[in-house]
């Protein structure tokens, strides 16, 4: 009774602090706090930026250089002004030394458990594809692997990337003012899709999903 208390506690737990997780993630690419939203966007297409001129191990020893530079700055600034006050306030990062970092068997097995489930069903995802367990299917991956020769010729994994975290940062603001009228256009898109995928089905031998 007391361990199937604790493991309801301890997954109510996971699961609080997992929705917490994603809700915070929601109220960043909402722009719910501007300024909070403002500096990671800045500070992430800043990285990225810079990724596009210097080597990665170039950003990161500029990182760790800046990083160091400030904080050992700080700790020379307060250690003066403690000996100038004589007064002894101790470490000024004390607090942060302080806090646990490390990560529990129950955290590590939850990630890992993650991972293991994503990568599974990817590599049968793949395997339904290439083995073309669906012929309609397989085509779509065809075109999209097709369509993606092109833009990888227009753009390089970086440029994708960026693309990416302004997309992240600014469709769900937009989706979320004009939501009605997108759902509208996704619908009839949608609509054609089904009725070319439709035809295509009626015209090729094998194409025509089996019923369930």
């Amino acid at each position: 009774g007391d361990s199937s208390m604790q493991a309801t506690a301890d997954s109510s737990k996971k699961n609080g602090s997992w929705s917490s997780w994603k809700g915070q993630a929601m109220d960043l690419l909402y722009w719910r706090n501007v300024k909070q939203s403002g500096a990671v966007f800045s500070s992430v297409l800043l990285l990225l930026f810079s990724l596009t001129q210097f080597s990665v191990v170039s950003v990161a020893a500029y990182l760790a250089l800046a990083a160091l530079s400030a904080t050992i700055s700080f700790r020379i600034y307060k250690s003066v002004l403690q000996a100038v006050q004589k007064t002894d306030e101790g470490h000024p990062f004390k607090a942060y030394l302080e806090i646990e970092m490390t990560l529990s068997q129950d955290q590590i097995s939850k990630y890992a458990d993650k991972i293991l489930l994503y990568t599974n069903t990817c590599m049968k995802e793949l395997r339904r594809l290439f083995l073309v367990q669906d012929l309609v299917d397989s085509l779509k991956f065809a075109v999209l692997m097709w369509l993606l020769t092109y833009v990888g010729a227009l753009f390089n994994g970086l440029t994708l990337l960026i693309l990416g975290v302004v997309s992240m940062f600014t469709m769900p603001v937009v989706y979320e003012k004009h939501q009605a009228q997108i759902d509208q256009y996704v619908g009839l898109i949608r609509t054609q899709v089904n009725g070319v995928v439709g035809k295509i089905q009626a015209k090729i031998p094998g194409a025509k999903r089996k019923e369930e």
